[in-house]
Parts: structure tokens; C-alpha cells; sequence
């Protein structure tokens, strides 16, 4: 199934996406992407359903050939503070504030959404299977946030990040049970233990 290129056919669209919702450790992460009238490409899609390598190969290609796109990153401590799904919110709004182009219409993945500088936005439930500049929003947002973690793996081999990018594994939840918590760990995220 192609993903609809615009959604409206007049407005300046951004699509908008957020990665990380569910992590024990890490940042989130969300990415704004304004599509080039000529964009073309029919290998992307919802970043959960790339592999990694497809994903990566798929980074340049997006950076290269869009108008604008912008990536925003909010550590922990925030997320530990406005609560994650704020915190995503937030994220996407502070990646839209640094487009070059001022969208007309933002476009995002998911139910919820809080107002960005009077711009009318369509919330879109699994819409980055179905809208391209959410789609590659996704497919930035996930890379970037899983560059960082394979990074911080190098600080914190213990816990596997670069493999399951600080989402909850057995691996990860048993080694937070031994080690405890780094500086890169949500607090007010807790396991469900048995």
C-alpha cells in the first residue's frame, strides 16, 4: 500500500513522530519532517517495521531530499518530571520549532497532540503507516535515538542497550535489578516484577 504523500493537497505539511515512549532508559526522541513535492521513495514505511539496516540506508536518502527536517531529543529528568506522554509532546513541538519552514498543517502519529503555535494539526492513529512525512519522521526519530543508545552502551555495557535500545528485555530488567539505576534511567519508571 503506497502512504499518502499529502494529506490536505494545499497546506505546507509537517509530519511529526515520537520514539522511545516506552523505555526504561534513554531519551525521547521525536523528529519533524516537511516533504519536497518531488519526493520519492517507496521503501519507507513505519520505522517498527524496517530493519535496521533498511532504516539506516534510508537516513541520508530523507535529510537529502526533503525541504526541512528536525530532530529533538528530551533527557529523562523531564520525562521524569511532565510525565511521557508530555514529554513526547513536548519533544515534537520543540523539533517543529526547529524546521526551517513553518508548517501550515502538522501532521501526527498517534491520539494525542497539545496545540503548536496556532497551527492546526491532525492526530493520526497508526499514521506512520499511512502518511510519508510521518513515516520518515519515524524512521529519523528512531535512528538517531538508536545511535545515541548504542553509544551510551559504550558507557553501560551491563544493561544491553545496543540491542534492545532501553526497552524493558529480561536482559535489561535483570541487570537494572543488579546494578540499579544510571543517570540515563526514567525514575519514575518501574518493573513488574513477578
Amino acid at each position: 500500500m503506497d502512504l499518502i504523500k499529502s494529506w490536505s493537497n494545499i497546506y505546507i505539511e509537517a509530519g511529526c513522530d515520537e520514539v522511545g515512549r516506552g523505555c526504561l532508559s534513554g531519551p525521547v526522541v521525536a523528529a519533524a519532517v516537511i516533504l519536497d513535492d518531488n519526493f520519492e521513495q517507496s521503501l519507507i514505511n513505519d520505522s517498527k517495521q524496517l530493519t535496521f539496516k533498511t532504516r539506516m540506508n534510508l537516513d541520508s536518502y530523507i535529510r537529502d531530499n526533503v525541504k526541512s527536517y528536525a530532530i529533538a531529543e528530551l533527557p529523562p529528568a523531564f520525562i521524569d518530571e511532565h510525565n511521557i506522554l508530555n514529554a513526547s509532546i513536548h519533544a515534537m513541538h520543540c523539533a517543529l520549532d526547529k524546521l526551517a519552514i513553518t508548517p501550515e498543517l502538522i501532521l501526527v502519529d498517534g491520539n494525542k497532540f497539545h496545540p503548536y503555535n496556532y497551527i492546526p494539526h491532525q492526530c493520526i492513529i497508526k499514521g506512520d503507516s499511512k502518511v510519508l512525512a510521518i513515516a520518515a519522521a519515524s524512521i529519523l526519530a528512531k535512528n538517531y535515538r538508536d545511535r545515541l543508545m548504542i553509544d551510551l552502551h559504550e558507557e553501560h555495557p551491563e544493561y544491553g542497550w545496543n540491542t534492545n535500545f532501553g526497552y524493558a528485555t529480561k536482559r535489561h530488567q535483570e541487570a537494572l535489578i543488579k546494578h540499579g539505576p544510571t543517570k540515563h534511567h526514567r525514575q519514575s519508571f518501574r518493573l513488574k516484577y513477578d
